[in-house]
């Protein structure tokens, strides 16, 4: 599948890694393993749903520490899995919901990518993609990158301990 990018609208994370695809793969879609490290510290995952199958369910549940150290709990609805491709190609997005359901207010589809490498490595990338320059806008201002980055140096390193 080729992976859509348009700088206009979307933001991508590309990472090299010695770590196998099977185990980011594992990472990413053992719903107790996700939790560990899906979003970067000192946030949490505390519920995830995941039908891996196309039109399945994609949702995480997410809770941290507000500016006035109050916890917050950003709303959230499950989205839809478009795409798996085993150890190589998982894609979802919050455009739909289960089953291909449309939904009013879309953010963003994930393409993320586990490239195999000669030496045993992956190669990651993950491209988020939306529906707007302001959502893309608001994604960056979000910190997409510290964000993203950080949540793929927790998952390189529990796939590490695996």
């Amino acid at each position: 599948m080729k992976i859509p990018f348009n700088p206009e609208l979307d933001l991508e994370l590309i990472r090299e890694t010695p770590v196998s695809p099977a185990l980011l793969w594992r990472c990413w879609t053992d719903t107790a393993l996700l939790k560990q490290w899906f979003c970067p510290k000192p946030w949490e995952v505390t519920q995830v749903e995941l039908e891996l199958r196309p039109g399945g369910k994609f949702h995480t549940l997410m809770r941290g520490p507000g500016e006035d150290g109050q916890i917050i709990e950003p709303p959230s609805e499950p989205g839809c899995v478009l795409a798996v491709e085993q150890e190589r190609l998982l894609v979802f997005t919050d455009a739909l919901g289960p089953d291909y359901r449309p939904k009013a207010d879309a953010f963003m589809t994930a393409f993320v990518t586990f490239e195999p490498l000669p030496n045993g490595g992956t190669r990651y990338r993950a491209v988020a993609c939306h529906p707007t320059v302001e959502k893309r806008q608001q994604h960056e201002a979000m910190g997409f990158e510290p964000g993203w980055g950080a949540a793929f140096e927790q998952l390189v390193e529990l796939a590490s301990t695996l």
